[in-house]
């Protein structure tokens, strides 16, 4: 079984020996390749939906782990029972949907050493919820497979953290340039991406840039007094993206 290049790259970011819980796990495909890898002994795949949960059922029975994978039907983290795991991944939805996940089931991330998280939008809403609940950024990745573009984020729980979160979001003065990089900047564009850019950072907020001049254009067609107002701030968010990516390290691009 081959895994896409997102799903191998968040199988590397447990470590190894972990209790591991996949949280909408769909087909299974992480659970089965963690444990078949020998990277966990043991895991839980977790899933609302009867589909996936009969599709990641089947995939663990064919890989011959019924023993060591528990495939279970349910919502979020209530599929996992207190101290059961110590990683837990959550990937392909929306980041507001993670984070309402991760709240709903905060009693159960008293044990877990780690979250490996890949939200499909929504990353800056995924980073506040971590920053309000203590759990600190230890590497951000962003990827494109088959025309999509990925974040993954992994994070530890503040008390084992090197980094602290006043560190990781210290406002950053861009080199040339009088823009500062607020707490709220930094979570929209990742604060350990925006200091180690890659071309498909680049590519990703050129992208953003050109949906929001599509937005300003179509506002600039209404003659409501609320429309000027919306204008400005698409201007002035347009500009300030601009900004980002000019001052970046070119040699990164």
């Amino acid at each position: 079984m081959k895994l896409s290049q997102r799903l191998q790259y968040i199988m590397e970011q447990i470590p190894a020996g972990s209790r591991l819980a996949d949280i909408g796990s769909d087909h299974g495909l992480l659970p089965v390749a963690a444990v078949r890898s020998g990277r966990v002994p043991q895991a839980v795949a977790g899933e609302v939906n009867d589909g996936p949960l009969r599709a990641a059922q089947k995939q663990v029975a064919e890989a011959g782990l019924t023993d060591r994978i528990a495939v279970r039907k349910g919502d979020g983290l209530a599929v996992i029972k207190a101290n059961e795991v110590d990683v837990i991944t959550i990937a392909g939805m929306g980041g507001a949907l993670i984070a309402s996940i991760l709240e709903q089931g905060k009693d159960k991330l008293v044990s877990v050493k780690r979250l490996v998280l890949q939200p499909n939008v929504g990353e800056d809403i995924l980073r506040r919820w971590l920053i309000e609940h203590q759990w600190v950024l230890t590497s951000e990745h962003i990827m494109e497979e088959d025309g999509k573009i990925y974040e993954i984020l992994t994070a530890v729980p503040d008390s084992v953290s090197p980094l602290k979160q006043d560190e990781l979001y210290q406002p950053w003065k861009l080199p040339d340039s009088s823009l500062v990089l607020t707490q709220d900047l930094l979570m929209q564009l990742g604060p350990l991406l925006v200091k180690a850019p890659n071309e498909i950072f680049f590519y990703k907020w050129k992208l953003e840039i050109r949906k929001l001049e599509d937005v300003l254009a179509q506002v600039a067609r209404s003659d409501q007094e609320s429309a000027q107002h919306k204008r400005e701030q698409l201007r002035k968010q347009i500009e300030q993206l601009e900004e980002v990516l000019a001052c970046l390290p070119k040699d990164r691009q």
